[in-house]
């Protein structure tokens, strides 16, 4: 998945950069829409990768699951029997599978990589809406909400696999101390 997602952010931004030139030579409108649809996907796939690096950087998977950000909510597992997440979850692809291997790590510390991957996405999400600026100099402004909001739903998604799986996957953790002591 790291392979794919930095392959489609160097394509971006190699067409970007082409766009904008056949734009500069011929001026037709086109090119320059396509620039800006580039530059935007650009955009929203350099800006997790730079997220979850320095994330990754600050927090080195080893974020405080006990914080109240953390805990699930009442509410939060009506939401997921309705959302039907445990019919989907297992086909959300996963950025750094080896973060979650239990045969790698304990289920304190993927648990702890949960919260951290949850970081992630809750900054991506916010971080969403600054390609709207964008609708400053060049107008579109609905291309440019909807493409924001499309993005930060996607991050919501991953959001909420991982508010779904902590609990279970802290239980197992509870059952492993429970066993090591």
């Amino acid at each position: 998945m790291k392979r794919l997602c930095i392959g489609a952010a160097a394509g971006f931004a190699l067409l970007t950069v082409l766009f904008i030139l056949i734009y500069r030579i011929t001026g037709l409108g086109w090119t320059e829409s396509c620039a800006i649809t580039f530059g935007t996907c650009t955009y929203h796939f350099w800006m997790r990768l730079a997220v979850g690096t320095m994330t990754d950087r600050i927090m080195h998977n080893r974020a405080d699951c006990t914080k109240r950000r953390y805990q699930q909510r009442g509410w939060e597992p009506k939401l997921y029997k309705i959302l039907r997440i445990k019919r989907w979850k297992q086909y959300v692809p996963t950025f750094a599978p080896e973060y979650f291997s239990p045969q790698l790590h304990s289920w304190d510390e993927i648990a702890q990589a949960m919260c951290q991957s949850e970081t992630v996405h809750i900054i991506c999400m916010v971080l969403s809406f600054v390609p709207l600026l964008g609708a400053i100099p060049f107008g579109a402004l609905p291309v440019f909400l909807l493409t924001s909001v499309a993005a930060a739903l996607l991050d919501a998604v991953f959001v909420a696999v991982q508010r779904y799986n902590r609990p279970r996957i802290l239980h197992l953790a509870a059952l492993q101390n429970k066993k090591g002591n």
